[in-house]
């Protein structure tokens, strides 16, 4: 379907259809620079977007306008509505927590296509996919020799139905590449195996782009490769050949100059930008980077400052590919034909970037500037990834946290329990716990452990600790994950392991681990104390998230750090140390060891990566990587196009988002007589929606487990097991840090507004459901901001909850609700429910006219005579389409019946 449905007569732009001749082999491309100035002009980020409207034009789904708009792209981008364009990428990414719903609504649908009499093998992957499985690994195992190969079958033992479910798509689908578990992040493995740069398609070449389940799958802009995170419900459209609708975006242009001091790492660089856009503002916008500074970045520094996006909340934070990409294509093993043919057709393209040359500088909607120079060493927190702190500051802007009002800066400790003490044992020895005391240090996330620059830093760091005598305390969770079998390949060949081991960073699994609240369990002895005497402990991770629940949910503190700083408080033992004044340890003679002392500068780092990160090392781990392990060879998965579900499993289940489903198209749908489920303030993320984390023992989703005979100690995670929405139904605003105004204490409550019961979200809107009643949420802004996590629109779905209604929300989440048919709406500038005097008790009339328009605003009315007027957030005709056919999916069904 997609592009084969309609077949244009001729295609519009084949007069710019060229040949080019590399390595003996003739190809056809489009040759864009024929457009003239107005190309030369365009950012290159814009390029690629312009190149995929030329190439799929079709004049149905991307059409000569799309083309036009993007080549007008200087005055459309300040269109004050914005300009919708389509876009076609290249392929679809995916993660296992992200993929596994994706795959069963896949399966679904095939039962869906047979059920309406159409043919369910239809239903296939037009786009090619990829899906890594990565998110499933928890850091059960820690200090020990053979942690990986025990959390490694812990996972398999969890995880085995949602396995081998995934072995079944892997063969029951066309053009799914499926990576099995134990072979490292999705991002790392996309920028070290998985990327093209340049797609070869038969005999065409064009730029390689893609969108993903992932809000990190921005990391692949560092290699000059368009992308970026959407939901999965959109991804699933994109899977079977649908084009995106997009608004054509800002392109900030954010030039570097200078040179990174020795002391500073790319960690310290991305949290600076992370801070520094956070405040410009950049949502919804693209960052394109250039200047000469850029030069002076590895590639896995620009994956590094492109993967923490989502956190600075542009679209994409772009680079475009330039000799230093050529080369790194080299180091990973791409063959000499491949890169002759990145070279030759992005030189052909002008897509090839000089940075030194400000000739090649395009325009920009506004440009920023960052001296290198400037970047001090830095962490994040102690609850949000842009809430940068200079280390030398670390230590008072801690204590400040402490005393400060409950907030994103503030515990609100009382002055008499400051000093809050707590003693505890562990392996038969006393310690004690203090605020501000570390009790998780975790190297992990694709954000860093991407990059050999830290990655070996912290080795060489933790190399100097060892030989000064310093250690770690024993009851300190501790844990290296490498976002691939490169990692400990370089490590192991820069003599760096031994101490590390030493230390405690043991390889305890190959995924995205602490990042994603995979952290285990701490021991019972430190977990009594934190909680008896209200203990701020503290999370530090190389991560890219900290949001409040998501790392453990006792570390009420979590900072972001390079993983050499995770390995310097981790042996400090604490957050609350100035590095400037006193000193991490004492060595063998007593004699007291700074940070300083033991810091290894940026070019001492560079000189052993150049000696250890090699082509062999790419080769050897990705010429077996789709194999996988033993335990993966051996798992046997079902036979046939049609999945035989299990009415049984805990795990796998047919989602009811098609039952009841017609061929008969619904239409628009007004909501009446709603009551307020949710009464949310701002910031609320997808991680307070539809966590991803630990089950706890006294959720619905525990009652529903338990009386499934499932004990705790097998509840697994509400990420592992979105493959059931029985659960994730129940998992949905189950965040023990949710905060609804119409419950007083923090947690997954709400109160049922005709009988004045406090009840978990699940049950209330189970009663109201029962009394026939429909549900909205009024909640502030940024709302679903964070992950690009379907769930978290499927959730309230399955809810009940018919529209939102927010100050603002971040863009994959708008998306993913008007993708499950959920009204999203906006309050006027300057309007909110504290304005408008909303308690959330009232019930409300939401008109929906059926021929409604993008953004249009339509009126809100109560039972307490409150009207207000809402922006409709359908920002595109595309969005009302979908809503009319009741989603997304729903709509690509009856395309399939057509």
């Amino acid at each position: 379907m997609g592009s084969d449905e309609v077949k244009p007569q001729s295609d519009p732009f084949e007069k710019f259809k060229k040949t080019i001749n590399i390595n003996n082999k003739q190809y056809f491309y489009f040759n864009l620079p024929e457009f003239g100035p107005e190309y030369d002009q365009l950012p290159f980020s814009v390029r690629i977007l312009l190149e995929s409207a030329v190439r799929n034009c079709d004049n149905f789904q991307v059409t000569e306008n799309d083309v036009q708009n993007i080549l007008k792209w200087k005055i459309n981008q300040n269109v004050k509505d914005g300009v919708e364009v389509a876009f076609k990428p290249a392929r679809v990414i995916l993660q296992d927590f992200t993929g596994v719903p994706a795959v069963v609504d896949f399966a679904a649908m095939r039962d869906a296509v047979k059920s309406l009499g159409g043919d369910p093998i239809k239903i296939n992957p037009v786009c090619p996919s990829d899906l890594v499985i990565d998110h499933s690994v928890q850091a059960d195992f820690v200090r020990e020799a053979d942690a990986q190969q025990k959390n490694e079958n812990l996972e398999f033992e969890r995880n085995k139905e949602r396995f081998t479910f995934l072995k079944w798509g892997a063969k029951a689908f066309k053009n799914m590449l499926i990576v099995p578990p134990g072979s490292g992040i999705v991002h790392q493995v996309n920028l070290e195996y998985l990327a093209r740069v340049v797609f070869s398609d038969g005999d065409t070449l064009y730029p390689d782009s893609l969108v993903g389940t992932d809000s990190h799958t921005t990391m692949i802009n560092g290699l000059g490769v368009l992308g970026w995170g959407v939901g999965g419900i959109e991804a699933e459209a994109v899977m079977l050949g649908q084009a995106i609708s997009m608004l054509l975006p800002q392109v900030l242009g954010y030039k570097i100059t200078g040179i990174l001091n020795q002391f500073a790492t790319s960690t310290d660089l991305v949290l600076t930008i992370t801070k520094n856009l956070r405040q410009i503002g950049v949502v919804g916008k693209f960052v394109e980077f250039f200047g000469p500074g850029v030069t002076q970045l590895s590639i896995a520094d620009r994956a590094t400052i492109s993967n923490m996006c989502p956190e600075y909340g542009a679209t994409v934070g772009f680079f475009p590919v330039d000799q230093n990409t050529l080369s790194y294509l080299q180091q990973t093993n791409r063959s000499n034909e491949k890169i002759a043919a990145v070279k030759a057709y992005l030189e052909s393209t002008k897509m090839l970037r000089n940075y030194d040359d400000p000739s090649q500088d395009p325009v920009f909607s506004q440009i920023t500037t960052l001296d290198l120079g400037d970047v001090v060493p830095s962490i994040s927190g102690p609850k949000r990834p842009h809430d940068r702190v200079s280390v030398s500051e670390a230590q008072k802007d801690f204590q400040t946290c402490l005393t400060n009002k409950i907030g994103f800066k503030g515990f609100n400790i009382s002055k008499d329990k400051l000093n809050a003490s707590a003693e505890f044992e562990f392996n038969n020895q006393k310690y004690t716990l203090r605020h501000g005391s570390v009790v998780i240090a975790a190297i992990t996330s694709c954000t860093n452990t991407s990059n050999p620059s830290v990655m070996l830093g912290a080795g060489l760091l933790a190399k100097n600790a060892v030989e000064a005598g310093l250690s770690v305390a024993p009851y300190i969770k501790t844990s290296l994950s490498p976002g691939s079998g490169v990692v400990t390949y370089y490590l192991r060949e820069s003599g760096v392991t031994p101490a590390l081991t030493q230390l405690g960073f043991d390889t305890v699994g190959f995924g995205c681990m602490t990042c994603i609240g995979n952290s285990g369990p701490l021991p019972e002895s430190i977990v009594n104390a934190i909680e008896s005497n209200d203990l701020v402990c503290c999370g530090v991770l190389s991560g890219n998230r900290n949001f409040e629940g998501r790392i453990h949910p006792n570390t009420r503190a979590n900072y972001l750090a390079s993983p050499l700083l995770v390995i310097a408080y981790a042996i400090a033992g604490r957050i609350d140390i100035d590095f400037e004044t006193e000193p991490i340890g004492t060595d063998k003679n007593g004699k007291p060891v700074f940070l300083k002392n033991i810091w290894p500068s940026r070019s001492q780092i560079q000189i052993v990566e150049k000696q250890t990160v090699i082509p062999a090392m790419f080769r050897d781990v990705y010429a077996r990587i789709e194999n996988g392990s033993n335990a993966w060879q051996c798992l046997q998965a079902p036979d046939g196009q049609l999945y035989p579900w299990d009415a049984s499993s805990t795990y796998i289940k047919n989602p009811p988002f098609f039952s009841g489903m017609t061929k008969t198209l619904p239409g628009v749908r007004s909501v009446k007589g709603a009551h307020v489920l949710l009464f949310l303030g701002d910031s609320v993320t997808t991680d307070h929606i539809s966590p991803a984390g630990s089950i706890a023992r006294n959720s619905a989703a525990a009652r529903y487990l338990a009386s499934k005979n499932i004990t705790p100690k097998d509840f697994n995670s509400y990420g592992s097991r979105r493959g059931n929405d029985d659960i994730m139904a129940r998992g949905t605003f189950a965040n023990i840090r949710l905060v609804n105004k119409l419950v007083k204490n923090t947690g997954p409550k709400t109160l049922h507004i005709p009988s004045g019961q406090e009840l978990d979200v699940f049950d209330a809107a189970q009663l109201y459901a029962k009394e026939g009643r429909s549900l909205i949420a009024i909640v502030g802004k940024d709302y679903g901001s964070g992950s690009s996590r379907d769930w978290a629109a499927k959730g309230p779905f399955l809810l009940g909850i018919k529209a939102v209604i927010a100050e603002s929300y971040e863009r994959i989440h708008r998306s993913n609700l008007v993708g499950m048919g959920i009204i999203p709406l906006q309050f006027r500038q300057g309007e909110n429910a504290e304005t408008l005097k909303l308690t959330g008790h009232e019930v409300y009339d939401i008109d929906i006219p059926q021929d409604c328009k993008p953004l249009q605003e339509i009126q809100v009315k109560t039972n307490t005579d409150i009207v207000f007027s809402a922006i409709l957030r359908f920002d595109t005709e595309v969005d009302i389409l979908y809503h009319k056919h009741g989603g997304i999916l729903n709509y690509m069904i009856r395309k399939m019946l057509d």
